[in-house]
């Protein structure tokens, strides 16, 4: 479970994919899936959430892992980088990056 807080040993990854709205759904299932079968078993995966914008733009994932070498590792998975390229391939374009928590409120 995501536990935002600047005091959790973690990085995040926040990556906003931009998509046609007649994508925006397949683009999540992909991401879900992608979590289910794979992600979440790499070492150091700590949670994942996905979010849509309600006006069918954009899916954005919301990961937590426990270092950026543990990302970076999955970043070498090859069962990973294919869901990485069929995400990549459903959206016209995508911002991935690392982020620390600085502040979190409630």
């Amino acid at each position: 479970m995501a536990h935002i807080s600047p005091d959790q040993d973690v990085v995040t990854l926040i990556n906003v994919f931009t998509v046609d709205p007649e994508n925006q759904e397949t683009l999540a299932r992909v991401l879900i899936e992608a979590t289910e079968t794979t992600m979440s078993g790499c070492s150091g995966y700590v949670s994942a959430n996905i979010h849509k914008s309600l006006d069918g733009t954009k899916v954005t994932n919301y990961a937590q892992w426990r270092s950026r070498e543990h990302f970076e590792a999955m970043l070498s998975d090859p069962v990973a980088r294919a869901h990485m390229t069929e995400a990549g391939e459903l959206a016209s374009g995508f911002e991935p990056q690392l982020y620390e928590v600085v502040f979190s409120d409630g």
